[in-house]
């Protein structure tokens, strides 16, 4: 505790032998980021500039895209910076502005596919409706919601934490994730029902939502014309991989504050990582290799000098 300056400092003891790798780490790091900026925002560059991707499948494909790139900023410059550091450290407001970022985004990515499920329902049970369903309000409003509705719920979590009274300093990862309430010095029952309700809210019923939609898809695709199940297919199948994908990394966050002390400190680092790397980058290689669009559009971009 620094009493000058009345800052309360979180020391990061998630890393694995930094003084001897600090320099792979960081290299290792800092070319993902740029990977997963740039890969994300060329998908998104083409669906700003093309007339013909401006419907609402690939305005929320956009949106998702936006949302992993906001997400691993929430947490990779923290990371470069503490690569090259002598210490691991973060000061405790920090660390609960990275857990609200980290969580709230999370939380969003949930939404914004709840979001794509409906407008693939829409699309394909109700084609005659899908103009009027599917407006500019519609898609206005879901985005603003998928944004909004987490963030509302995590900033209350995090303010709460903020209140209550730290007995450990030093946090058993390399970011601030549901851990930090391993730092209180009493556990908060009340606290622990209000982040269970936030996983209702931002994970589990939405993700019941995108089930029970892509079963019904599913079935009315099954009923009818071979065409309508090939577009069921090629829509629907890259939302519901990275569904996949995102929910088994989150079920390792969710799991981890539990079983945390029977993991190998370098087992956790490897699968935190995982959680890192993975998915900012896996989202954009599925909707540019799975989105027929998207993948006419990206074989053009980089194959335009070969039509000189």
């Amino acid at each position: 505790m620094d009493e000058e300056l009345n800052v309360t400092y979180i020391t990061l003891g998630g890393y694995v032998e930094v003084d001897k790798y600090r320099y792979v780490y960081f290299v290792i790091i800092l070319t993902v980021y740029i990977l997963i900026i740039c890969s994300n925002s060329t998908i998104v560059f083409l669906i700003v500039i093309h007339q013909n991707l401006h419907e609402p499948m690939y305005i929320f494909i956009a949106a998702l895209l936006i949302n992993s790139v906001l997400y691993s900023t929430a947490i990779y410059p923290k990371l470069l910076f503490d690569f090259l550091a002598e210490k691991q450290i973060i000061s405790y407001e920090a660390c609960l502005f990275q857990f609200f970022w980290f969580y709230s985004l999370g939380g969003s990515e949930f939404l914004l596919l709840a979001a794509m499920a409906y407008d693939r329902y829409v699309s394909i049970c109700k084609p005659l409706q899908y103009l009027t369903v599917m407006s500019k309000t519609t898609i206005s409003v879901f985005l603003v919601l998928s944004w909004f509705v987490p963030a509302a719920q995590v900033i209350g979590a995090a303010v709460w934490s903020a209140k209550i009274k730290l007995c450990n300093f030093t946090l058993k990862g390399i970011f601030c994730n549901n851990a930090v309430y391993k730092l209180h010095c009493v556990s908060s029952r009340a606290l622990s029902v209000y982040g269970v309700i936030i996983l209702l809210n931002i994970l589990f019923f939405p993700l019941l939502y995108i089930l029970f939609t892509y079963t019904r898809i599913l079935m009315i695709s099954y009923r009818s014309s071979r065409e309508v199940r090939t577009k069921a297919a090629q829509t629907c199948l890259p939302h519901l991989i990275v569904l996949i994908n995102f929910s088994l990394l989150c079920t390792y966050d969710i799991i981890i504050l539990r079983l945390e002390s029977n993991i190998p400190k370098t087992a956790r680092l490897i699968m935190t990582l995982q959680l890192l790397l993975y998915h900012p980058l896996f989202n954009p290689i599925i909707y540019g290799l799975k989105m027929k669009e998207i993948s006419k559009h990206l074989k053009k971009l980089f194959c335009s000098d070969k039509n000189y």
